[in-house]
């Protein structure tokens, strides 16, 4: 196994990493395969493991699954989201930072997380505010560095520029949608991430599972049924390009999985790629792969089908920063006309 630099943290990380989202009760319920998995993929040599706070029990897996091995680990998880009703257990304030920390530290059974990561954007707490928590954090030893996860390239700027101003830790890492059919962040967000240093940990490489072979042109079968809500698993166009990937993938003689995944760490901004596994099966799939180099000529080819910074269709997930078209946001609110 190969190893890449964390941006310029100085940690060196596996170009595969292993996303727990899917192990534990958003899943796969069955804790003991969840931790199977994850030494699974130890042994095989990926020292990279990605979850979050609010992946239900997946932090509850990953902890147990490290115990003894915790050195071994370049450990990262994320904070934003709700994690139960309190209307405060959720954003980037300090006062749920703080709270926050402890709690996935008491998931994850350790005394320090390798990277920590704001989940998504907070437009309602100022990124003073949280880089100042998030400081704290890595001076108490708790947090080794901290990153984000679907930042716009002009708020990652921001959290650079006022990181410096104020001598703050800076944001050492984004985690941005890349995949075949997703290839929007090499316009703008991976110049930025590779200006400032920054190591980037892309998500849903087999773009949430499209990419798998699972989901073709003309088949109405079970597969679909199962995504329901997920519009992008219909998406004509999608499906369309998808079916020349197939033929691509026959023709450099791997699964299309495995061209997938290739494809999204040739980038040279994209530090890691997360493979996020449901069952031992796709795990296995993955670590098939982690050898295979895609040379320029197949380069090239996917570029005919998905060109540079395009983007196919779009997955439903995909965050796109705040809705600043909404209505309420882009348009004079209405007159007093009882004043008139």
């Amino acid at each position: 196994m190969q190893y890449r630099n964390l941006g310029r943290t100085g940690i060196k990380v596996t170009p595969f990493a292993l996303g727990a989202m899917m192990l534990g009760s958003f899943g796969n319920p069955d804790r003991e395969e969840g931790i199977r998995i994850v030494r699974r993929a130890l042994d095989a040599g990926i020292n990279f493991v990605d979850t979050a706070d609010r992946y239900g029990d997946s932090e509850e897996v990953v902890g147990e699954a490290i115990q003894g091995r915790r050195d071994e680990v370049v450990l990262a998880t994320k904070f934003f989201s709700p994690v139960d009703d309190d209307i405060n257990h959720r954003g980037a304030s300090r006062r749920w930072i703080v709270q926050a920390v402890e709690r996935s530290l008491r998931n994850l059974r350790t005394d320090w997380i390798d990277l920590y990561q704001l989940h998504r954007p907070d437009p309602d707490t100022d990124i003073d505010e949280t880089l100042s928590a998030l400081t704290d954090l890595v001076r108490q030893g708790k947090v080794r560095a901290i990153g984000t996860s679907s930042m716009r390239g002009s708020e990652i700027v921001e959290a650079q520029w006022t990181a410096d101003r104020r001598g703050f830790e800076r944001f050492r890492t984004e985690q941005p949608n890349y995949s075949i059919l997703d290839r929007e962040i090499e316009r703008e967000i991976l110049p930025v991430l590779q200006r400032y240093g920054m190591g980037s940990l892309v998500y849903s490489p087999l773009a949430g599972g499209a990419l798998s072979g699972r989901y073709r042109a003309g088949q109405e079968n079970a597969n679909f049924r199962a995504s329901t809500g997920m519009r992008h698993f219909r998406d004509e166009r999608r499906l369309a390009v998808i079916e020349q990937l197939v033929e691509l993938a026959q023709d450099a003689g791997m699964p299309l999985t495995h061209l997938a995944m290739a494809f999204a760490i040739s980038h040279p901004g994209v530090t890691a790629a997360i493979a996020g596994p449901r069952t031992m099966e796709q795990l296995e799939d993955t670590l098939a792969g982690v050898d295979v180099v895609l040379g320029d000529d197949v380069l090239d080819r996917i570029d005919e089908i998905v060109p540079p910074g395009e983007s196919i269709g779009a997955m439903d997930m995909v965050y796109r920063g705040p809705e600043v078209l909404d209505p309420s946001l882009r348009r004079r609110p209405p007159k007093n006309r009882s004043a008139a």
